[in-house]
């Protein structure tokens, strides 16, 4: 499905900040896997999302997606099978535009003159029904605007809109992280849920540790720029945060870890 190829990336390359991130990177990822990524800050995640959509070009190496060579494939191309849902709700939704124009937009991805506002009414209805899985009360709120939403409800909508047209892979990007703990396990659970059902091929960084081996059939450790531990569904299931923080402190990197990681 997924397969970074001997990858390499650096930073303020010949200043005296250079930093080599990635050094002969390799990761292969299955269809329909659910993989949860966790590391410290600069270890690599968020880079590894930044490659994977097209906004940052490995130095060297290739990426391929479904047997697709996609290494040179421009951003807004990526972006027709890929669906990614930021940290910052704001960025997954247009807040001066009501629910309902953002859905409607959602809806029109990957369609001629997607970026309309334009809403057909003869799916009010089906918009409903989709809002109302979430179990907020959002179908009642079609025209209210975004902006007036509370943060979780953003995200909850953010996460819709992300998955409602199906793509082939869906990236989160510590969609959890900042949100207070009990809208933190709303959106978590809704997250389950909908990965789940649709058995949608789903990469999650995350800086909270049970949410990591809760959710999702792989872990995935980065750590300065290389995957120092995989973890399969099997040893998944044996797993709990004491036995995670030891198996960090025998790979030395607790300490790294300690600022940026929640334990429970």
């Amino acid at each position: 499905m997924i397969d970074l190829k001997s990858v390499y990336k650096s930073f303020n390359v010949n200043t005296v900040n250079e930093i080599e991130l990635y050094h002969d990177l390799n990761l292969h990822i299955n269809e329909g896997e659910f993989v949860t990524i966790i590391g410290s800050n600069g270890s690599g995640k968020s880079t590894l999302f930044n490659i994977l959509c097209g906004n940052v070009a490995p130095d060297k190496g290739d990426i391929f997606f479904d047997e697709d060579k996609i290494t040179a494939l421009a951003e807004h191309k990526r972006l027709k099978r890929f669906a990614r849902v930021y940290q910052d709700p704001l960025k997954g939704t247009s807040p001066s535009l009501t629910i309902l124009e953002n859905i409607s937009i959602a809806d029109n991805k990957g369609h001629p003159f997607n970026l309309t506002k334009g809403v057909n009414k003869k799916k009010i209805n089906q918009y409903k029904d989709l809002l109302r899985s979430l179990d907020l009360n959002l179908e009642d709120k079609l025209n209210v605007s975004v902006s007036a939403l509370s943060g979780g409800q953003r995200q909850a909508l953010s996460l819709l809109m992300a998955t409602m047209n199906d793509p082939e892979l869906l990236l989160l990007d510590e969609h959890t992280a900042a949100l207070d703990p009990k809208t933190s396990e709303l959106i978590i659970q809704l997250t389950n849920r909908i990965v789940s059902e649709r058995r949608m091929t789903t990469l999650m960084v995350t800086h909270n540790l049970k949410h990591a081996i809760d959710y999702g059939n792989r872990l995935l450790m980065f750590h300065k720029g290389q995957v120092i531990t995989d973890i399969d569904a099997d040893e998944k299931k044996q797993l709990s945060v004491q036995k995670l923080i030891e198996r960090f402190n025998t790979l030395n990197v607790t300490d790294d870890l300690s600022d940026t990681m929640v334990f429970a």
